[in-house]
Parts: C-alpha cells; structure tokens; sequence
C-alpha cells in the first residue's frame, strides 16, 4: 500500500448521538487509515461532496435514526452522479437484516450494528481496498 486508506466517516441527518462515530474514527485512525470525521447532522450533499473533495476511498455513515433506507441510497446515488460509484459505502447504525440484505442490493457494502467490534470493521475496509488494488494493478 502506498498510501494510508483514507475513510471519511459522517453523522447524516438529526441524529445526534454521535459516541459510536468517534470510536469508530478513533479505532480507524489507530489502525493507519487517514480519517476525515465530518461531525453531526450532515445531509447527503454535504457527505458525497466532501468525500469527492477529500478524495476518500472509503464513507462511512453512522445512523441510528431509521433513516438508513434513505440515507445510504441517496449517498451513493450522489456519488455516482459525481462519478465516484468507486468509493466504498459502509457503515453501521441500527438496521434490521432485512434492510441491510436491501441495502447490499443497491451497492451499499457490509453495515456493522451496534457492539460489532472495530476490528470487523477494520479488516473489512482493508479487505475491500486490497481487492481494489489487486484489480486496478
């Protein structure tokens, strides 16, 4: 790898509960990957065009809000229409199964729930990036 995996993690919409996001940014950070936490009630816009500005390989939402449906659909559609579908979507919240099965259908990566521990999600993101550069090289 010739450069840190770089992660923008974000808070959209109301909910401000905001502990989780920061562990998870924390234990990113501590692992060797560049973090960019964007803080609380961020809307969809302001997530895909950060993570275009920032150049990140990687978004991570944090909802416990219910909105997810709606939330992880619009951040990717966002990202595409700014031609960077490339960029991970992952994230974790409180998301029943089902929802996450719908989710991964419309292109969304694996979604962690609550008390999952951070080195799940941190092997996922650097198994995700080593099969993108396996593919790119």
């Amino acid at each position: 790898m010739d450069r840190p995996i770089r992660v923008l993690v974000a808070k959209p919409g109301l909910d401000g509960h905001d502990r989780g996001a920061k562990v998870v940014a924390a234990a990113l950070r501590d692992a060797g990957m560049e973090v960019i936490y964007t803080g609380l009630h961020q809307t969809p816009d302001m997530i895909a065009s950060a993570a275009v500005q920032e150049d990140v390989d990687v978004v991570g939402l944090s909802i416990l809000s219910g909105a997810h449906m709606t939330l992880f659909p619009r951040v990717r559609e966002l990202l595409a229409e700014q031609g960077r579908d490339d960029i991970l979507i992952t994230g974790g919240g409180i998301i029943p199964r089902e929802d996450m099965d719908k989710l991964s259908a419309l292109g969304v990566g694996k979604l962690f729930g609550p008390g999952t521990p951070t080195t799940d999600l941190i092997a996922y993101i650097r198994e995700w990036y080593a099969g993108r550069q396996a593919q790119e090289a």
